[in-house]
């Protein structure tokens, strides 16, 4: 089976060669998405570079203005400086007019609470914008994001947000910050696969390693497995390392009998390894194998739910059998009752008829109720 024409640019390989595989946030995207399937455009497929931090000359910019580097700041300074809002030179993007509260994760929404009621629900238009344009505009998206984080940037699901966009723009060096930035709000790792490709973005492949490893992998949901399976077999190609870089995607979830939503992007992952250590016979079989997992995934309105891929042998039940088994029984349960029924009225029929000879005779008779 050859390549669909739309995976000439394989998925999670940036133009430098880089491959980047990340994970996306559910308030980044509408509430019913999934990962999206080949051919489609993904988060990690942004190409350039880190946009600020890292362009040439920002550090002495940074100097010049006073500012100083992370390793000179105290760790209080640090959580003071990583939990403030995003600064108000900004500009806010307008929101559709159709945009509703309602449109955002009701999970979501929940964690803006602490907020005013006005605040959370300019916060949420502004998240449900990141979701309609993340894919089509992720500069538009960014801004939308920096937006509510100005207005509710002690929220972790915003500070999620904000990372991704940042993450989509390119601005990996933002993008791991904000990610820190949510995991000490949250302390949650799930987010853990794009802090690893955040790192493959600012070129430096062996720190993404070291984080991917700094986490138990059981700990996180498979999706997150996935993920960071992903993000650290692109780090292994990224070091010239073809046959670790299989072996990071050869995990519990890479099980072509079921597809979950998270399965595609493993299978496609796994076959461009495959092809890339020459053995094509393998990589067409995962291809298929992935194509066959969006089809059946594209037929269902499954979201996360587990569906079988294959056919399997079902035991064959002739219905019309057995409507007769339960006929018949019915007909002998019927003749059981009748039988019973007419051997019970001969019994009493013949009680009744010692009755009337006792009295005839004189001799007491027993109350049947004794």
């Amino acid at each position: 089976m050859s390549d669909s024409p739309d995976r000439e640019k394989r998925p999670g390989r940036r133009d430098d060669g880089a491959r980047s595989d990340g994970a996306r946030s559910g308030s980044a995207r509408p509430k019913s998405s999934r990962p999206q399937h080949s051919g489609e455009k993904r988060l990690w497929t942004s190409d350039g570079k880190p946009a600020r931090s890292s362009a040439p000359g920002a550090r002495d910019k940074q100097r010049e203005r006073g500012g100083r580097r992370d390793e000179e700041l105290t760790p209080e300074e640090l959580r003071a400086r990583e939990l403030r809002a995003v600064r108000p030179h900004h500009d806010d993007p307008e929101i559709d007019d159709d945009v509703s509260v309602k449109e955002l994760d009701r999970l979501a929404y929940n964690e803006l609470k602490t907020l005013s009621k006005e605040n959370a629900e300019g916060v949420a238009k502004h998240l449900v914008m990141v979701a309609r344009l993340i894919d089509e505009d992720p500069e538009l998206a960014h801004k939308h994001a920096t937006s509510a984080s100005r207005r509710a940037g002690r929220i972790a699901m915003v500070r999620e947000t904000l990372a991704i966009t940042a993450y989509a723009t390119g601005d990996y060096a933002l993008a791991i910050r904000e990610l820190r930035t949510y995991r000490r709000i949250s302390g949650s790792n799930e987010q853990l696969a794009l802090m690893v490709d955040s790192e493959r973005g600012l070129g430096r492949p062996d720190r993404a390693l070291e984080l991917g490893r700094s986490v138990e992998r059981s700990t996180l949901t498979p999706a997150s497995q996935v993920a960071v399976a992903i993000a650290m077999s692109g780090t292994r190609l990224d070091l010239g390392q073809p046959e670790l870089a299989l072996a990071e995607l050869e995990i519990a979830q890479l099980d072509a009998s079921r597809a979950y939503s998270y399965s595609p992007d493993l299978f496609w992952a796994y076959a461009e390894v495959l092809g890339d250590l020459g053995r094509e016979s393998d990589a067409a079989a995962w291809r298929d194998n992935a194509e066959r997992a969006e089809a059946a995934l594209d037929a269902v309105d499954a979201d996360d739910d587990m569906i079988e891929v294959f056919e399997e042998e079902v035991e064959y039940v002739d219905l019309a059998a057995e409507d007769e088994e339960t006929a018949e029984d019915e007909e002998t349960a019927e003749d059981e009752e009748t039988a019973e029924d007419e051997e019970t009225a001969e019994d009493e029929e013949t009680a009744e008829v010692e009755h009337a000879e006792d009295e005839e005779n004189g001799e007491p008779v027993q109350d049947a109720k004794e």
